[in-house]
């Protein structure tokens, strides 16, 4: 095989991060799907342009829908990273029919569990290992990474928000992730069943029971969100 068979060299890490920050113009949903499926074509045929613009689309989208189940920053941008360089990686696999976004997810997704267990496992040998008294170096690391906050975190500092958060992190895995790949992440529910490996049935009930736990438990502390409130009125219209 040649240097030309092999195709482009992976993106390295620094490579991802210097591409941070860059807002993408909006659009409708479907011209964005086309414009995903146009930059996956122009990838599959060398052109490393095409995944400098995906990730200007997608990175800012996937680091929040890391730290909204992981609430660590840097775990956020380190998956981010991870999921953008598999995206790179595997787009020979991606057949380009408007999926672009649930077969981005869905990479994320997985690759978020194996964290997850991971981290699981290390944590459980770290606690077993560990029998060093704690020195000041360990307090003050760890005094510096509560104090992280999200930019959008400090300018909004919306106490509805935090509950919301809370009480997410109570109601079972796929009913969450489905939550906040519609609702966060902007997917829509197609794109969800295919990030979800589901089908859209399974995707809007799992949506539904979501949403009214979600107002149940904000009901039982008095609170009502107005946008969970107009959508039970209109469930109920229809």
């Amino acid at each position: 095989m040649n240097s030309s068979d092999a195709g482009p060299t992976s993106p390295s890490r620094d490579e991802l991060s210097s591409n941070r920050g860059t807002a993408a113009p909006e659009r409708s949903a479907a011209s964005s799907r086309d414009e995903d499926d146009e930059l996956m074509y122009r990838m599959q045929g060398g052109d490393r342009a095409a995944f400098d613009r995906l990730v200007e689309r997608h990175q800012g989208s996937l680091a929040h829908f890391f730290f909204r189940h992981l609430r660590d920053w840097q775990l956020a941008e380190d998956l981010t990273q991870e999921t953008l360089i598999r995206v790179y990686n595997t787009a020979w696999d991606y057949l380009p029919r408007g999926s672009f976004k649930g077969w981005m997810f869905r990479i994320a997704r997985n690759l978020m569990i194996d964290s997850t267990r991971r981290r699981s496992h290390d944590a459980l040998v770290s606690a077993i290992r560990s029998q060093r008294p704690r020195d000041d170096e360990d307090d003050a690391l760890e005094r510096l990474a509560g104090e992280f906050v999200l930019p959008e975190d400090k300018a909004d500092q919306n106490e509805f928000a935090k509950i919301v958060g809370e009480l997410l992190s109570k109601i079972p895995e796929d009913q969450r992730l489905t939550f906040t790949m519609h609702h966060y992440s902007g997917l829509s529910l197609p794109e969800v069943a295919d990030a979800m490996e589901s089908n859209l049935p399974t995707t809007k009930s799992r949506l539904r029971l979501a949403r009214e736990k979600l107002r149940d438990s904000l009901a039982a502390r008095g609170i009502l969100d107005p946008h969970l409130r107009s959508e039970k009125s209109a469930d109920g219209s229809s």
